[in-house]
């Protein structure tokens, strides 16, 4: 068995881009619709301008990226930077969001909910759904994760690029998989 073991899902973590070059940390600011918003979470961009949590995991997602922390105003009048924004009791909220949609990003895999599963090498240019587990308030963190269940259909948001080996479970399974938005907002032709 490998070292560590992944135990739940942990959101999407951005690592590079399909070309290999390294992730250099860009973001882009985008104002938050509304809602909680956590580290790891995939976003989409509203018709408003502004970027929500993804309301659909399944073929109805058109996403802009992945949140990687917030800046918001606390009911004190300070700016809070942070790894998560509450639903209520903030404004001014703002979304750190890597919105590039060649950024490949490391996600683990579940069956349902946080129950952790895992996909062989097969998997490998299949796309999948995403599960949209509510994230941590004590830590800030995304609990989405992409489903077990694979499939060629076009219109499923995310693309499995690759395996994490260093933390199979066995030779031939994998609990993180290298993935990429394949419903990125900036490559619908037809707009919001």
């Amino acid at each position: 068995m490998a070292y560590p073991t992944v135990s739940a899902p942990y959101g999407f973590q951005p690592i590079n881009r399909i070309g290999g070059n390294p992730y250099a940390g860009s973001t882009r600011l985008i104002p938050v619709d509304s809602g909680a918003v956590y580290d790891g979470d995939l976003v989409e961009l509203l018709a408003s301008g502004k970027c929500a949590v993804i309301a659909s995991g399944s073929s109805a997602a058109q996403c802009l990226g992945v949140c990687v922390g917030v800046q918001y105003t606390n009911s004190s009048g300070q700016t809070v930077q942070a790894q998560y924004a509450p639903a209520s009791g903030v404004t001014n909220v703002v979304a750190y969001v890597v919105d590039d949609p060649t950024a490949l990003f490391k996600v683990a895999v579940v069956s349902s909910g946080t129950t952790m599963a895992t996909l062989t090498r097969a998997a490998v240019g299949q796309n999948a759904t995403v599960i949209l587990n509510s994230g941590n308030a004590n830590t800030g963190d995304s609990a989405q994760a992409i489903s077990s269940t694979t499939a060629d259909t076009a219109t499923l948001p995310i693309r499995i690029i690759d395996v994490v080996p260093e933390t199979a479970p066995t030779t031939t399974t994998y609990a993180e998989m290298i993935v990429k938005i394949n419903t990125h907002s900036y490559n619908n032709t037809t707009g919001i």
